[in-house]
């Protein structure tokens, strides 16, 4: 396996162009997916006229199996990347969509009163506080999030690809080349550790006030 992974990095190189695809594929999944959870997720906490409507079918949504679906999306967006990143970011939406809805409803009464106190008006009080208490429930959601377009895209890629480590994993499966799919599983969990890192990084510097308690969430 290793000398497969040296060979693929550092000989010939073969890993990295698919590597790239993949990574591509997964951040722009999980870009659309988790703004589109935000979004979402705040309308339906905010407006209860959009939770009565929407609400449901978000829930029902998420009960369609995306492996059962994911060759819809190869057949409408085609064998690219395309396919790939609307599975990603189908699959990825629903945590923080749950997340951003978790974390709006226990604002402090205290702090929302002296905002009211200030002249601070509902738009103020949704800044101030209710999205910074949200905060945590946010990168908890999209820490979940990021491993699910991992997720998408492998799956994408199994379904139909021309490029990308899953599209790699089926080339090696089909030559019974079990060293080459274990050093992609291994490619697989290094990127699905760094992108973590990631999240976790970009949590600690903008929940400055809370380092402690999202320290303990993540690790």
């Amino acid at each position: 396996m290793l000398k497969a992974l040296w060979s693929g990095l550092f000989v010939d190189g073969l890993f990295w162009r698919h590597i790239l695809v993949t990574l591509y594929q997964i951040v722009t999944g999980f870009t659309i997916g988790a703004g589109i959870g935000l979004a979402l997720g705040l309308a339906i906490a905010e407006l209860p006229l959009v939770k009565v409507i929407l609400h449901p079918y978000v829930i029902a949504f998420q009960n369609v199996p995306k492996v059962a679906i994911a060759p819809l999306f190869v057949i409408w967006f085609g064998f690219g990347s395309g396919s790939k990143i609307a599975i990603a970011a189908t699959i990825a939406f629903f945590p923080v969509v749950i997340n951003v809805i978790a974390g709006l409803r226990p604002a402090d009464e205290k702090s929302l009163e002296m905002v009211h106190i200030f002249g601070g008006g509902s738009l103020w009080k949704l800044l101030l506080v209710r999205l910074p208490t949200a905060l945590p429930f946010l990168f908890a959601g999209l820490d979940i999030a990021m491993v699910l377009a991992i997720v998408g895209s492998i799956v994408g890629e199994f379904v139909g690809a021309k490029e990308g480590l899953g599209y790699l994993i089926m080339q090696y499966n089909f030559t019974l080349d079990m060293n080459g799919i274990f050093a992609v599983l291994l490619i697989y969990t290094m990127i699905g550790y760094l992108l973590h890192a990631a999240i976790v990084t970009a949590q600690k510097y903008s929940i400055w006030w809370n380092r402690a308690g999202g320290d303990r969430a993540f690790n």
